[in-house]
């Protein structure tokens, strides 16, 4: 059996984000008894990385219209007015504007996200999985990022009250990204 080594810094230089090995997805509270997950398909993304881990840039798009949450009558309604309003706002975007490295292989990753028309910064958890070549000779560095936001902060604010207090979609949403990006050459 045969060893690669890997190595977790990722080297200077521009990335782009690979959507076929990458995912983009949330999970929210459902009748705050059950999470109910979902993704965004179409995404696309740039890191840019300097010499240091605090210096790095990154930005990136996603397409609203692309939402799956492997329900189409609800898919339907996160793309209406109620929610997304894909039609005035078809785009998420988000660009980095700061990085705090915590350790060789993680930094907290402050940004700007703009959703439903209103821009806000959230803070992102970012883990590094390590750099490698491809069968076709492409460097890939690999990352995991957290985070959370308040969908009422994006003016999100469709919900229904149930009996027991509970609400029919929770406020607060958990962003899960993997991220497999290659160095562009």
């Amino acid at each position: 059996m045969t060893s690669t080594r890997t190595t977790t810094l990722v080297p200077a230089g521009t990335w782009e984000v690979d959507p076929a090995h990458s995912s983009v997805e949330f999970s929210v509270k459902h009748m705050g008894i059950a999470n109910v997950r979902g993704r965004f398909t179409n995404f696309q993304g740039i890191v840019e990385v300097g010499q240091d881990a605090g210096s790095a840039k990154a930005r990136g798009n996603i397409k609203v219209a692309s939402i799956d949450t492997g329900e189409a009558q609800r898919d339907t309604h996160l793309r209406s007015a109620d929610f997304f309003d894909v039609d005035a706002f078809p785009e998420i975007t988000y660009e980095s504007t700061r990085a705090e490295p915590l350790d060789e292989n993680s930094s907290r990753v402050w940004g700007n996200l703009t959703m439903h028309g209103i821009t806000r910064e959230v803070k992102l958890d970012l883990v590094l999985q390590g750099t490698d070549i491809d069968p076709w000779g492409n460097e890939r560095a690999g990352a995991e990022i957290e985070g959370f936001l308040n969908r009422k902060d994006f003016d999100m604010k469709f919900d229904q009250a149930l009996g027991s207090g509970n609400l029919l979609v929770g406020d607060k949403v958990r962003m899960t990204i993997e991220i497999s990006r290659i160095r562009k050459k």
